[in-house]
């Protein structure tokens, strides 16, 4: 039940069926379990026709990490430490100092461990190329107009763009990209965290896009047949 209530805590509506299948259990026992919740004090609402979820504003009490996932955790922080955006770094480091808060001393010292012997080999000069990640995640999920100055590689002139942030992936270059609505060129482009020279968050909001990245995917495989790409 407290694996529950943290998926309820997690996701903004968890459905019967999917807790089902993740604890290989009936839902006549998901049901019986989430009556015992609501019998405790937890505010369950349940919302017809897509699942269940907590009243907002309900707080629960901070949670202990078992061994390995604080291991986990160590290497992710490992893994975010070599990648090229300043912004990154320091939000996850924020959040592996309020993690590390609620170990107890034994896990501190474990996990402390680990780090000081775990290299990831990447990045290795700690070369910091961007610091913009962080701001673009925020316009991605606030769908904010976000104004760029860009220089595209092998040409010196900048151009000032403004975009409507649709994914952020990470290439084998190391580099961080961000897929977005161009309204200069009116149609989707990738551009480079390293190549953007300056930005701004405007204060401005766009419509969500309609269409999935499996469908954007999809369209970028489709270029050679040359079908016109629209907004979506």
């Amino acid at each position: 039940m407290t694996s529950i209530l943290l998926q309820l805590k997690s996701k903004s509506v968890v459905k019967v069926k999917q807790l089902a299948s993740l604890y290989g259990v009936s839902k006549r026992t998901i049901y019986r379990d989430l009556i015992a919740l609501e019998q405790a004090g937890v505010p369950i609402v349940s919302l017809e026709g897509e699942g269940y979820t907590l009243v907002e504003g309900y707080v629960i009490p901070p949670v202990m990490f078992t061994e390995s996932e604080a291991n986990a955790l160590i290497f992710g922080k490992k893994l975010i430490d070599k990648t090229k955006d300043e912004s990154l770094i320091r939000e996850f480091n924020r959040a592996i100092d309020k993690i590390r808060s609620v170990l107890n001393k034994r896990e501190k010292e474990k996990a402390n461990f680990l780090a000081h012997r775990t290299i990831i080999g990447k990045n290795w000069q700690d070369k910091i190329t961007s610091d913009f990640l962080s701001e673009i995640q925020k316009a991605l999920t606030n769908f904010r107009i976000v104004q760029i100055q860009y220089k595209k590689e092998g040409e010196k002139k900048i151009s000032t763009r403004d975009i409507e942030p649709f994914a952020i992936y990470h290439n084998m270059e190391e580099n961080w990209m961000v897929i977005a609505w161009c309204r200069l060129r009116e149609e989707f482009r990738n551009f480079r965290m390293d190549r953007i020279q300056k930005m701004t968050l405007k204060n401005e909001h766009f419509s969500p896009h309609k269409m999935t990245l499996e469908d954007h995917e999809r369209i970028q495989r489709d270029k050679h047949f040359n079908l016109p790409v629209t907004k979506g």
